[in-house]
C-alpha cells in the first residue's frame, strides 16, 4: 500500500482503525467511556465491529484475573441495547465459568453460539469437553472437543 492510498479510504474505515488504535491504548479508567463513544458513531455496524473486537481482546486478557467482575459490569453497562454484545459478554462470562472451574450449567452451554461452542471445544475442561463430544451444535466442535479429550488422555 502507498502513502497516498490511505486518502481513497472510506471514511468508516479510516474511524474502524483509529477507535480500534484508541481503545488498545487507552487507561483502564477511560476505558468505558471510550467504548460508549464509539457505539455512538453514526456508522452503528462499525461501531458493533469494533466493539466486539475490543471486547474480545480484553475479555481473552482479563477473563481469568479478578479485575473481571468489575470491568464486565461496568461493558455490560455500555453495551446495554446492543444485543449482540450483550450476548458475547455473557458467553465470555460464561466461558470464564468453564475455564475457571467455576459453577455453569449445562443448558448455558448448549444454548451458546457455535463460536462460543468451538472456543470452549478447544479448552481443558473436561465437563464442558465431554458435553460438547457429545451434543456440541456442529460436527467441527464435536471433533475439537473431541480432540482436546484426547490431547487430555495424553493419546
Amino acid at each position: 500500500m502507498r502513502a497516498d492510498d490511505s486518502a481513497g479510504e472510506p471514511a468508516e474505515h479510516a474511524r474502524f482503525a483509529r477507535y480500534l488504535a484508541e481503545l488498545e491504548q487507552v487507561a483502564d479508567a477511560d476505558e468505558i467511556e471510550l467504548v460508549s463513544g464509539v457505539l455512538a458513531d453514526p456508522d452503528p455496524v462499525m461501531a458493533r465491529a469494533v466493539v466486539v473486537r475490543h471486547l474480545d481482546r480484553r475479555a481473552a486478557e482479563l477473563h481469568p484475573e479478578p479485575v473481571w467482575e468489575e470491568w464486565a459490569e461496568g461493558t455490560a453497562r455500555v453495551v446495554t441495547g446492543h444485543p449482540f454484545l450483550v450476548r458475547r459478554l455473557e458467553e465470555w462470562d460464561l466461558f470464564r465459568a468453564v475455564v475457571l472451574r467455576l459453577p455453569w450449567h449445562r443448558d448455558d452451554l448448549l444454548a451458546a453460539s457455535d463460536w462460543f461452542q468451538l472456543k470452549a471445544a478447544d479448552g481443558t475442561n473436561p465437563e464442558a469437553l465431554a458435553l460438547l463430544d457429545e451434543s456440541g451444535r456442529t460436527k467441527r466442535i464435536r471433533n475439537t472437543a473431541r480432540e482436546s479429550l484426547r490431547r487430555q488422555a495424553g493419546g
